[in-house]
Formats: structure tokens, sequence, C-alpha cells
């Protein structure tokens, strides 16, 4: 059989590889790993967690950039181009780089079967491995314990805010998801929580295994004021820091963990306060709470499960005044529609329910009939995809009302690539 010689051939080509598009457990990928290339020197971070594993890593990659890091970065999944999974020096790898790193993964696999996720991860890899990295950063996909990027030996692991979501893979409650997240951390090895009510089970499991762990609230923490903040530690305290350019309170919560991870590596990656005041200033992260140039204000916002959601309309509610909020919305049936609808429901006065792709994907009507469920005030119309659905916003609007498109990456990657960001 002919190989493909292209990424979007070798993309086209690993969605058909296994069985099921998503098989918890490390086996397979431990197998092909042992085959490829052998792990970089340098320290690597794993970042898990329900919301805030996006933001986590752009801080992470952004100081330690501008401390003078050669960092490498992977992230899923990608609003636009693949090629946004895997950065190294804050520049996307190439079609070429990732096609050859598939070949690689490829002729190593032997009759072993990959997800795309798990083809993936391990083509980010070979990526990394050939890169001459300073500092690696990876994002763990879903959950932790088992999953895919959990092959890799961390020097400091990171669990953000951990909430419900993909419950049939994870549990159905905190302390079951939380089990799940604590399943990257290693023994005596940092071990970064940034929940502010850290579930037992993740506590406990850190403690069993002898994990240095770092709670927010007893090991470090921040506070502050309207202009600057303040971020204290076991041994360090970095003071008259700017807010993040990433918006929401929230970002605090994940800056804290950020900080903290820096404070345990602090030893193999010194990182000045400069470099720290330059990173959280000048970070960027695509799709959150992200304001396109123009009016009517176009917000977007990859917010797709009750926390997030949560967290999106409170940032509405403190972005200033609008005649009239104009909801995009798109789902996953997977999800928990109702309780994240129910969350912003007051902040919005028309929808704009749209259809998403794939088997997952809800159609604009369902979507619609849940909206009619909860009461929602307002108006709601229906479009076939997500760039339909704004411009119909867009028709509707006037200069100074604002849009918001939420609901999940697909909905937001599908306005990105109509707006050809």
């Amino acid at each position: 059989m002919t190989l493909p010689q292209t990424l979007t051939g070798w993309l086209e080509y690993v969605e058909h590889q296994h069985s099921r598009p998503i098989d918890l457990g490390l086996e397979r990928v431990r197998k092909v790993r042992d085959a490829l290339a052998p792990a970089p020197s340098c320290p690597v971070i794993l970042v898990a967690g329900t919301n805030g594993k996006g933001s986590t890593c752009a801080m992470l990659e952004s100081i330690l950039s501008r401390a003078g890091y050669r960092t490498g970065l992977y992230t899923s999944p990608h609003l636009v181009r693949y090629n946004e999974r895997v950065r190294i020096a804050q520049r996307e790898a190439s079609d070429e780089v990732l096609a050859a790193a598939f070949a690689e993964v490829e002729a190593a696999r032997g009759d072993t079967t990959l997800t795309y996720f798990e083809f993936g991860t391990l083509a980010a890899w070979q990526v990394f491995a050939h890169a001459a990295l300073d500092v690696l950063i990876l994002e763990v996909g879903m959950g932790g314990r088992l999953d895919a990027v959990n092959v890799f030996e961390p020097d400091c692991a990171i669990v953000t805010g951990v909430a419900l979501d993909h419950m049939e893979f994870l549990g159905d409650t905190r302390e079951k998801i939380s089990f799940e997240k604590a399943g990257i951390y290693r023994a005596g090895k940092p071990a970064i929580c940034a929940d502010p009510q850290p579930p037992h089970s993740l506590v406990a499991h850190a403690e069993a295994i002898g994990a240095d762990l770092r709670l927010i609230g007893r090991d470090f923490g921040y506070s502050g004021d309207r202009q600057q903040w303040q971020w204290w530690g076991r041994a360090q305290r970095r003071s008259a820091l700017a807010y993040p350019a990433l918006r929401g309170a929230n970002q605090l919560l994940n800056a804290s963990g950020v900080l903290a991870a820096l404070e345990a590596l602090s030893d193999r990656l010194p990182v000045a306060m400069q470099a720290v005041r330059e990173g959280l200033m000048l970070v960027e992260l695509p799709g959150r709470f992200q304001v396109l140039p123009g009016k009517p204000c176009v917000i977007l916002d990859v917010a797709h499960n009750p926390q997030s959601v949560g967290v999106l309309a409170e940032n509405l509610s403190n972005s200033g005044y609008a005649p009239e909020t104009y909801a995009v919305v798109g789902m996953l049936a997977d999800k928990d529609v109702e309780g994240t609808l129910r969350l912003i429901a007051s902040r919005v006065d028309h929808w704009v329910a749209v259809s998403l792709p794939g088997p997952r994907g809800l159609r604009a009507k369902a979507l619609a009939e849940r909206l009619a469920v909860l009461g929602v005030s307002g108006d709601v119309v229906m479009a076939d995809d997500p760039q339909a659905g704004l411009e119909m916003a867009k028709g509707r609007a006037t200069p100074d009302d604002r849009i918001v498109v939420f609901g999940s990456f697909l909905t937001v990657s599908g306005v990105m690539e109509g707006a050809g960001c």
C-alpha cells in the first residue's frame, strides 16, 4: 500500500487505523513509544484538567519563551489547522515536519493500532525529540491516567480546575474524575493543583504515591486589586504583576498554578520577574473570550460545559454594556446541554442555534428544542452551520450590540474558518 506524502493525506489515513475514535489505555501507545526516538533530555510539564488547560499551557509557553528557553508545546484540539497542536519556539510545526513524524510513527507501530489522538501524540513526540528543546509542555487530551500523553514522564504535573465532563469515560462525580486527572502525578515530583476545592481523591492519590503535592491556598496563592496582583509560593513571591492578557477572573487561578510549577522547577528553569510580567501581558490563546475587530462586537469562546460557560457568563457581565446580546451556539450531543445553557440564559436576548457536523454534533432543531424546554427569553432561530449562524446574527444586530459564539471548539472553528482566521 502506498503511504501518504502530505499532512492532509496522513490525517485522513490515521482516522481509519483504529476501530474506535476513543480507546483509553496506555499499553499500545507505550509499545510504539518504546520503538521511537529517545525522550528529550529537557524538563517535561504535563497539564490536565477539565477547564483551564489551554490557558495554563499558553502562559507557560509565553513566560518560558520570554525567559529565553526554546519551548515545545503540544495541545488539542485545534481550531483551524492541525499544525496548531504542535509548536516549537512559539511557531507551528510545518506540514512537512508533521508528515515526516507521522511516517516515523507508522514505521514503528507494526501491527499495533492507534487512535487518531494517539497517532498524533506520538507524532508530536517525534517532532519534539528532534527539536533540541529546553522545556516541553504537554496538554492531556482527556482525563489523565489513561490518556496517551501520560506515557511520557513529567518533571512536573499540573491539574487545573476539575468539573463534570466526559462522564461516560471518566466517571459521573468530581471524585471519580479527579482520580483520573491525578493519574499524571508522579512519586517524588512536583504535583500542582490549581483547583480551589480539590477533591479528596486527588489529594489522597498524590499522597499515596508520594508526590510533592502543592495546593492552591495552602502551598501557593494570590491576591490583588484593580491595577495589579501578587503571587506567593513556598519559597518565592512575585509582586506587582500585570493581569494576564487572557480575560476572566479564573485566569488568576491558572496563572497561579503556572507560577507554582515554575517555582518547583526553578533549579532547572530559573525565570526572572521581567519574563513573568511580559509573558503574562503578551500571552495569546485564540478562542478564549477572543474579541474580533469591528462592529457589532463578536466574542468567540470555546466554553462547552457548565463550569466554563459559567465563567463566560461572568465575563460577559463584566465586559461592559451592550443593548442586545445575540448567542450563536452549537453543541455536541454528549455534553450537558441543558445544564450548560442554563448558566448563560439570563445574559442572552436572542439565540441562533446551529448544527455541528459529525455523529456527535447536535442538529440545530434539536438544540432549539432544548432551549425551548429551558424557557429562555428572546427568540430562537436556526442555521445550518456556525458561519451561517454568525451571518444571521450580524444581519439582525445593530452596531452597538454584541454576538457571542460558544458551545464547542467546532462552533468557534467553524466561524474562524469562515472569517479566514
